[in-house]
């Protein structure tokens, strides 16, 4: 996936948290974009809570999907 991809999906408004589908078959939430920093070549993810980040490969991002919200009914 190219980086201008994952661009669009962090900059969408309003933001809708993410799941990033990994070529090995990981997937990993962004639950906002403040937990996204796109490099030239790398996602690195954010874990909330944690003081732990996972780099992701772009050649390795097979797709990203924006997170069903649960809204109250």
């Amino acid at each position: 996936m190219n980086a201008e991809t994952v661009r669009e999906f962090l900059r969408r408004q309003p933001f809708q948290s993410l799941r990033v589908h990994l070529s090995n078959g990981e997937i990993h939430e962004i639950p906002h974009p403040e937990f996204a920093m796109l490099l030239k070549s790398t996602l690195v993810i954010g874990i909330p809570d944690s003081d732990r980040v996972i780099c992701c490969s772009l050649l390795h991002i097979a797709s990203i999907e924006r997170t069903p919200s649960s809204q109250p009914a």
